[in-house]
C-alpha cells in the first residue's frame, strides 16, 4: 500500500520553521501532549510534523499565549499551521489513494453525496414500491419499516458499505502508523494502549489548565468538551443500538421494531438526543470561532461531517415518533439517505481525526516510555 502522496513542500517547511521556534522557547509546553511530544525532538521530518498534527486537539491555548503570534513578525500560529497539516495527512493516508481528492471540498462531497443518496433512494422506493404500500401506515405489529423495505435489503445494503468504511479507514490507519516508524505490535501495547482510551473517553486535552480551552475565543470554556462528548456518547449510544438489535435479530429471532421502552429503541433515543444537541451546539461554536484560527477547508469539512450527524439524528427521532403514521415511508427513505450519505463519507471526511488522533495519542504514550534527546523516559 504505497504512499502516492505528501504533504506540500512549502507546508512542511512552514511546520518546520515554526515547531523550531517552539521547541526554543517552549513556554506551552505544559499546554498539552503535542509540546511534550515537540520537545522530545531536535529536528522535524514531514512524519513528525504529520504526528505532531494529528496529536493536536486544535483548542487554540498555544495562540492566545504565545509571544510570538501575529503581529510579531515571526508571525507564529501554531494551531493553524498543524491544523493545515492535518488535512493534508487525511489525503495522503486515504485509501483508496484516487479518493484523496475528496478532502479537498469536502463540504462539496458531502453535499453531493447526501442529495445523491436521497435522490436514489427515494426515486427508487417511488418506482418500485407499490404506493399504497409506501404512503400507507403500518402497525408495529406488521412490520412497520420492514413492510416498505425488507431487512434483507437493508442489512446487505449497510452491510456491504460498512465493509467497505471499516476497510478504507482500517489502512489509512496502518498507513499512518507505519509512518510514525512504530512497530505494529506497538499499537496494543497494554500500558499506552490504556491511558490513551481514558485520554480519549473523557477528552483530557480539551479541559485545558481545568478551566476549559480557549475555543471559540481566548476566554477558557468547557463547552466545546461538552459537546463533543454528547457527540461522541450519542454516536456510540446509537451504534450501540443497531448492535443490540442485531443481537435480538439473529440471537434470539425477536424481530424489528421494538417497543419505545426496549433496549435497542431508549439506547437509541439517547444517543439520538446526544446527536441533536452535540453537533447544533459545536455547529455553533465553529460559527463564531476566532477567523485567525479556522482554516477554510477544515471548517468545510467539520460543517459537512457534523450537518450530516444532525440530520441523521433529526430524521431517526422523527421515523420513530410517526413509525405507525402514513408518514413513515417517506421518512424511512430520508432516513437511510442521509445515513448511508453518512457512511459512504466516514474514511473521506472529518470522522478520520478520530482513527488518526487515537493512534498519535498511542504512540505519544508509547513515547513517554522512552528516554528522549537530554531527558529520561517520563
Amino acid at each position: 500500500m504505497p504512499l502516492t502522496r505528501s504533504i506540500p513542500v512549502a507546508l512542511v517547511e512552514e511546520g518546520q520553521r515554526m515547531a523550531g521556534i517552539c521547541n526554543a522557547c517552549r513556554y506551552c509546553e505544559g499546554f498539552c501532549a503535542v509540546f511534550p511530544a515537540l520537545e522530545r525532538r531536535l529536528s522535524f521530518a514531514e512524519n513528525d510534523l504529520a504526528y505532531l498534527a494529528n496529536l493536536c486537539h486544535d483548542c487554540g491555548s498555544c495562540y492566545y499565549a504565545c509571544q510570538y503570534a501575529p503581529p510579531h513578525e515571526f508571525q507564529l500560529n501554531f494551531p493553524k499551521m498543524l491544523a493545515d497539516i492535518r488535512v493534508q495527512t487525511y489525503r495522503k493516508y486515504a485509501w483508496p489513494s484516487p479518493f484523496a481528492m475528496l478532502f479537498q471540498r469536502n463540504g462539496m462531497t458531502v453535499a453531493v453525496a447526501a442529495v445523491a443518496s436521497l435522490v436514489l433512494l427515494l426515486c427508487a422506493m417511488f418506482f418500485l414500491l407499490d404506493r399504497s404500500v409506501l404512503f400507507a401506515a403500518h402497525a408495529d405489529d406488521a412490520g412497520a419499516f420492514y413492510a416498505v423495505l425488507s431487512h434483507r435489503t437493508m442489512a446487505w445494503t449497510f452491510g456491504v458499505v460498512s465493509l467497505f468504511v471499516v476497510v478504507a479507514l482500517a489502512v489509512g490507519l496502518v498507513r499512518f502508523w507505519r509512518d510514525t516508524g512504530e512497530k505494529f505490535g506497538a499499537m496494543i501495547n497494554p500500558g499506552p494502549l490504556t491511558d490513551s482510551v481514558a485520554d480519549a473517553l473523557r477528552l483530557r486535552y480539551l479541559a485545558g489548565g481545568g478551566d476549559g480551552c480557549t475555543y471559540p475565543d481566548e476566554t477558557p470554556s468547557h463547552a466545546r468538551r461538552w459537546f463533543h462528548h454528547l457527540t461522541f456518547y450519542g454516536f456510540m449510544l446509537c451504534f450501540a443500538a443497531t448492535c443490540v438489535a442485531t443481537i435480538y435479530h439473529y440471537g434470539f429471532g425477536w424481530k424489528a421494531p421494538y417497543a419505545f421502552a426496549s433496549l435497542p429503541v431508549l439506547l437509541g433515543t439517547a444517543g439520538g438526543i446526544g446527536l441533536l444537541i452535540g453537533p447544533a451546539g459545536l455547529l455553533w461554536l465553529k460559527a463564531i470561532r476566532d477567523p485567525a484560527l479556522s482554516g477554510t477547508k477544515q471548517t468545510g469539512m467539520d460543517v459537512g461531517f457534523l450537518a450530516l450527524l444532525l440530520l441523521s439524528s433529526v430524521s431517526g427521532l422523527l421515523l420513530l415518533a410517526l413509525r405507525q403514521s402514513p408518514a413513515m415511508g417517506v421518512l424511512l427513505g430520508i432516513h437511510l439517505g442521509i445515513i448511508m450519505a453518512l457512511f459512504v463519507t466516514l474514511p473521506y471526511g472529518k470522522f478520520v481525526h478520530a482513527v488518526y488522533r487515537f493512534a498519535a495519542l498511542v504512540r505519544f504514550h508509547l513515547e513517554r516510555q522512552r528516554a528522549g534527546p537530554e531527558i529520561g523516559a517520563e
